[in-house]
């Protein structure tokens, strides 16, 4: 009943897709690292007088790849903010979940005048490239390099990695144990190795810079996604306040629900 419409949209020369859901003020809503715009439309609230802009990055979701060596956290930025002045509607708030959250990040550091509030959901990295949080997602992109994917997985199932995710955060392994069916392959391979290596190139004298209110969500069992980095960028940024919400390890539909209602309050005080 959430009603979507899907655009395809030139940036920087490549064909990029935008999910929109809702009418209103301008929401940037990025998604995470192999996701899709279903992602950030899951847990969007509607019919609060914003427009969810879920834009898809190079190679996620209807987004053409373009070159492999481009892939980066600050390109997908680059395109993003590229996306909302072809807009034009006026300073958006700028968001995204994991991979998307670094997005966000780096927009708010680099662009801030194209934001008037900024989301942090189940942020992955403070400052620092290829933090250890993301090993996993490095050592899928090794595995599926020399492997096939169904050898790959049953290498990775056999890992302490994988053991210590099922007990701590089954829902991590479940998003893990995706990759190695996402297609195509190779794609998915590139993007994991590239992303995982990376950050959002934005130091933490930046962060600690950025003036815009923000909302930072966070989970306590995520073993890739930890409460640790989410408090930190809490702690960082002078106007943000940090909301735990249920971990999807717990109680999917509880998450979602949690999800939208500290969206939906933050949207409301940006009235």
């Amino acid at each position: 009943n959430r009603m979507m419409i899907r655009d395809k949209i030139t940036i920087n020369g490549l064909q990029l897709a935008v999910t929109r859901i809702s009418d209103g003020r301008p929401f940037l809503f990025c998604h995470g690292l192999c996701g899709c715009a279903m992602q950030p439309a899951e847990v969007f609230p509607q019919d609060r007088g914003w427009q969810c802009l879920a834009l898809e990055s190079r190679g996620h979701g209807y987004a053409e790849i373009g070159d492999p060596a481009e892939l980066s956290i600050r390109q997908f930025a680059d395109d993003a903010a590229l996306f909302l002045e072809q807009l034009n509607a006026g300073p958006a708030v700028i968001g995204g979940i994991s991979m998307g959250a670094a997005i966000a990040l780096r927009l708010a550091v680099i662009r801030p005048e194209l934001a008037c509030g900024l989301l942090l959901a189940r942020p992955a990295w403070v400052d620092q490239p290829a933090p250890a949080n993301l090993a996993p997602h490095r050592k899928i992109a090794a595995l599926m390099a020399t492997h096939d994917a169904a050898s790959a997985r049953l290498h990775f199932e056999t890992t302490d990695t994988a053991n210590d995710i099922a007990k701590t955060s089954p829902d991590n392994l479940t998003s893990l144990l995706g990759f190695f069916d996402r297609q195509p392959a190779k794609q998915t391979r590139t993007l994991l190795a590239a992303i995982g290596h990376d950050g959002p190139a934005v130091s933490r004298a930046e962060i600690t810079a950025i003036t815009l209110p923000t909302l930072v969500i966070a989970t306590a069992r995520d073993a890739v996604h930890p409460l640790s980095i989410a408090e930190e960028l809490a702690r960082l940024i002078p106007k943000a306040s940090l909301a735990q919400i249920a971990s999807k390890s717990d109680n999917r539909d509880l998450y979602v629900t949690e999800f939208r209602a500290a969206i939906g309050h933050f949207l409301e005080e940006r009235e």
